[in-house]
């Protein structure tokens, strides 16, 4: 009896646990894949700041949005840092790879160094399961003597895991890089520059 007792404990004890254990989570980055930079390299250095983002998105879990109003916060899918440094660092390796430059936001500078400061804050950042990753944002881009003050707006389709909808938000984040590069060239050239 007193072996049946020890033996029922024990594995009441280890199924507790196991009830216990959390699921899995899963991090995410909005940083796509190292690219080969352009063939044409740009003639200044990009200086890309920090990204504003809405509050309602701004932590550590994804959050979905379903409907007109629902929105699910998901512990278990999470960003690999806070939303605005994934977001910063997303555009500043999509911008460096298509102006053949580099970020040197932080970093100490010559006094006549040719920079474009590059600033973001994104309005919409939604994400939906079998929907869109939506993507608002108005930027600048602005050197010692021009300047360019646009707002852009990306819908990318979204498929249906988590994976699909971080791919989207990739795309979307690319193709404002892209906007943002175009003005970017601009500016360094002191053009006035269009926004698309």
């Amino acid at each position: 009896m007193m072996k049946f007792s020890r033996y029922a404990a024990s594995a009441l004890c280890v199924a507790s646990l196991a009830a216990c254990s959390s699921a899995p989570v899963h991090f995410h980055t909005l940083v796509p894949p190292a690219a080969a930079p352009s063939a044409t390299m740009a003639p200044f250095a990009i200086d890309v700041q920090a990204v504003g983002v809405p509050p309602q998105v701004d932590q550590p879990s994804m959050v979905l949005r379903s409907g007109s109003s629902s929105m699910s916060v998901l512990d278990g899918e999470r960003w690999a840092s806070p939303l605005g440094d994934e977001i910063r660092s997303a555009l500043a390796a999509d911008l460096s790879s298509r102006l053949g430059t580099h970020d040197i936001h932080g970093l100490p500078r010559a006094k006549d160094a040719n920079v474009v400061r590059v600033q973001v804050d994104v309005r919409r950042f939604d994400s939906e399961l079998n929907g869109n990753a939506t993507l608002e944002a108005a930027w600048s881009v602005r050197t010692e003597s021009q300047s360019a003050n646009c707002a852009s707006r990306v819908v990318e389709p979204a498929g249906g895991s988590y994976d699909s909808l971080v791919d989207a938000h990739q795309r979307a984040l690319g193709q404002l890089a892209d906007q943002i590069a175009v003005a970017s060239r601009s500016v360094a050239n002191g053009q006035a520059a269009a926004c698309h």
